[in-house]
């Protein structure tokens, strides 16, 4: 079983941020397989089913972002995962261009509050995770502001596409391997 967690802010006024770019990726990947977000457990919402003919459950916490470690904690404690082999965590990274897609199989937190509160409450790294790039702010731009924006014009006209190669990808893991996907979308 596979527990794939897409970070992001609750509430509306987040929905379409750059921050949010985890919970709008496992939005459509759940689209894209009939799954509905229609549990909550562990301060998350859940949908649970199949993909790529392993069970898995889509999460979404409903934590802000800066302590979603108690959601992952939570259903890992709940669905007896070994984070190491069942966990993909699925974020926005400033650090990458705007849609580049890199996969890790464990690491530092970085800059990214979701990402280190996941690390302190599992008390490791070593879970694979699916960056995803947002890009930089512009100079003497707010980075704050930045991640917490919206989408410029030309991105959020890419966004269809990005969230297509994301589900793919995710696919792909669950296919045939998290090296098989580093391989081919790390290049």
């Amino acid at each position: 079983m596979w527990l794939i967690v897409g970070l992001g802010n609750p509430g509306e006024s987040y929905a379409q941020t750059r921050h949010n770019i985890g919970f709008q990726c496992v939005n459509y990947l759940a689209r894209r397989h009939s799954l509905e977000f229609s549990g909550k457990r562990a301060h998350a919402r859940i949908a649970e089913g199949h993909i790529a003919r392993q069970r898995v459950v889509l999460a979404k916490p409903v934590t802000y972002m800066n302590l979603s470690g108690q959601a992952v904690s939570g259903l890992r404690s709940w669905y007896k995962i070994d984070p190491a082999q069942e966990l993909l965590v699925i974020y926005d990274d400033l650090d990458l261009p705007f849609g580049k897609l890199r996969f890790r199989q464990r690491g530092s937190a970085g800059t990214h509050n979701g990402m280190k509160s996941i690390i302190g409450q599992l008390g490791n790294q070593d879970f694979p995770r699916l960056r995803i790039g947002i890009g930089q702010p512009p100079p003497n731009y707010d980075t704050i502001g930045y991640v917490l924006g919206r989408f410029n014009k030309e991105e959020a006209a890419d966004l269809p596409d990005l969230y297509e190669r994301v589900a793919d990808a995710v696919e792909l893991v669950l296919s045939e391997g998290l090296t098989v996907a580093m391989n081919k979308y790390n290049a």
